[in-house]
């Protein structure tokens, strides 16, 4: 008796097993045949006829290899304002990202004490040049020495220098921009104290810009001065031309590396110095496949390719670098086999 219920309860268990087997065997779809926007099942697939002007036949060319190098864009006219009197700061007409002219006053400093000296010297010139001139008429008239006209002229020179000084000390309140530009810093506020050299704010010139990039010593001598190179910008998202401007002869001894310095072109959003930037430089040819970029599809982060032959086959690819509008293939297929210019049984991109 014991054994006839033990038989039966392994029968249940077992049936149920195999009900679970065939359910899960049908929602994954193993069972039945993904048509339209899904993957065609590997052990049957779609059949199709499909024109000569939709594929494309996968060749293998010896390339040269694209390398990118990581840089730093700043410009060539960078410059830091500082202050050259010890002053309080009056007024600060500008800020970060304004648009400047050159001669522009950007930091009014506090001038009085500069203005009263200014007086001063004044009228010690006037006094200086008024002996002068008085000395000079009783020496024409031979009514005065030549030591006395020696001395009256001593000290008028003296006092137009004192003079001039003191006029170069005024100008030194007002802190200009000395080219067109755009603010990157302001450094000081009304009210502050700013010392003689200290930095009140930055201007530079974004019609000006440069990628400098730290090149390995064994690539240098794939590049030359004067030659035309590709950049690619993180901010704006940009793709530009440059221009190789300067090879750096010193070798870092850590990096091993040389400092390129590539001029930009002008770009229609300016470019902020410190931004993350990209050289390509060409390497030695290498054996390379390149397909048109649409001949790929992504299921989830898997990329496949659909490759014809007496049907289409969906296969797996792994894929390297993109040059315009073609995709490098690193690994998934031969010289010879034909592909879908446009992927007809792909699923939905996520």
């Amino acid at each position: 008796m014991k054994l006839n219920e033990l038989m039966k309860k392994s029968w249940k268990l077992a049936a149920s097993v195999a009900v679970l087997v065939i359910i899960f065997m049908w929602s994954a779809g193993s069972c039945t045949h993904k048509t339209g926007d899904k993957i065609a099942s590997r052990h049957e697939p779609v059949k199709a006829n499909i024109p000569a002007d939709q594929t494309h036949i996968v060749k293998t060319e010896m390339l040269p290899s694209p390398i990118e190098i990581a840089g730093t864009v700043t410009s060539e006219d960078r410059i830091r304002l500082a202050s050259k009197l010890n002053a309080e700061v009056k007024n600060v007409l500008v800020t970060a990202g304004s648009i400047v002219k050159k001669d522009q006053v950007l930091v009014e400093l506090d001038d009085r004490e500069v203005s009263e000296q200014l007086s001063g010297a004044q009228a010690q010139f006037n006094q200086a040049e008024t002996e002068y001139n008085r000395t000079k008429q009783l020496m024409d008239k031979e009514a005065t020495t030549k030591q006395a006209l020696t001395a009256a002229d001593s000290a008028y020179r003296t006092a137009k220098a004192q003079l001039e000084r003191v006029r170069v000390m005024l100008s030194f309140t007002k802190i200009i921009s000395p080219i067109d530009g755009i603010i990157t810093d302001r450094l000081v506020e009304p009210g502050d104290l700013a010392g003689q050299g200290q930095a009140v704010a930055g201007v530079y010139d974004p019609s000006k810009m440069r990628l400098d990039t730290p090149v390995p010593v064994r690539l240098i001598g794939k590049i030359k001065l004067g030659q035309d190179v590709a950049v690619s910008i993180d901010r704006p998202s940009v793709k530009i031309k440059g221009k190789i401007a300067q090879i750096v002869s010193e070798v870092d001894s850590v990096s091993r590396t040389q400092t390129v310095k590539v001029t930009l072109d002008k770009t229609e959003q300016p470019l902020l110095p410190g931004t993350f930037g990209r050289l390509t430089i060409e390497d030695s040819p290498r054996s390379t496949i390149l397909v048109p970029s649409s001949c790929v599809y992504k299921t989830g982060q898997i990329e496949f390719v659909q490759v014809l032959n007496a049907a289409i086959e969906n296969r797996l690819v792994k894929t390297g670098s993109v040059r315009g509008d073609m995709t490098e293939i690193l690994s998934g297929l031969s010289d010879g086999e034909r592909i879908l210019l446009n992927p007809t049984h792909r699923e939905e991109q996520k």
